[in-house]
C-alpha cells in the first residue's frame, strides 16, 4: 500500500508521477522477491525513504531522473537497494504500467538543470 501524498508531492505533478513510478517498481519487486501481497517492512522502509527524498528534492518540479541527477541524495545502502529494485522492476514495469514507463523514459532524456544553490551564489 503506497504512502499517502502530502505537502510538496501533492503540489508538483512531476514529483507525484515520480512517486507513483517508484511505488509501482517497489511493489513489483517486493511481490516477486519477498512474496508479500503488500509491501514487506524492508520495501516499505525503502518507499518511505524515497518519498522523503522526493519531498526534499532541491529541484522541485524540475527534478531530473535519478540517473541524470548531479545530487545523490540517497544514502549508500538505500542507493544500492533502489538500484537493485529499478534494475529488476524497470523492464517489467513496461508490461504492467506502460504509461508510467513511457513517461519515465521521456523524463530520462532530459538533462539535469543547474544546481539551484549554485545559481543563487552567482547572482
Amino acid at each position: 500500500m503506497p504512502l499517502a501524498l502530502e505537502g510538496p508531492l501533492k503540489d508538483h505533478p512531476r514529483l507525484t508521477r515520480e512517486y507513483f513510478t517508484v511505488t509501482r517498481m517497489i511493489e513489483l519487486y517486493c511481490k516477486h522477491h519477498h512474496q508479500h501481497p503488500t509491501l514487506c517492512n524492508v520495501c516499505l522502509s525503502l518507499l518511505a525513504f524515497s518519498k522523503r527524498r522526493l519531498e526534499r528534492c532541491i529541484y522541485g518540479d524540475e527534478k531530473p531522473t535519478c540517473a541524470n541527477c548531479n545530487v545523490h541524495c540517497y544514502k549508500p545502502d538505500q542507493r544500492q537497494q533502489i538500484r537493485e529494485v529499478m534494475k529488476w522492476a524497470g523492464p517489467r514495469l513496461l508490461l504492467k504500467h506502460p504509461v508510467l514507463t513511457i513517461q519515465h523514459l521521456i523524463d530520462d532524456r532530459k538533462t539535469a538543470p543547474e544546481h539551484p544553490k549554485k545559481q543563487r551564489t552567482l547572482n
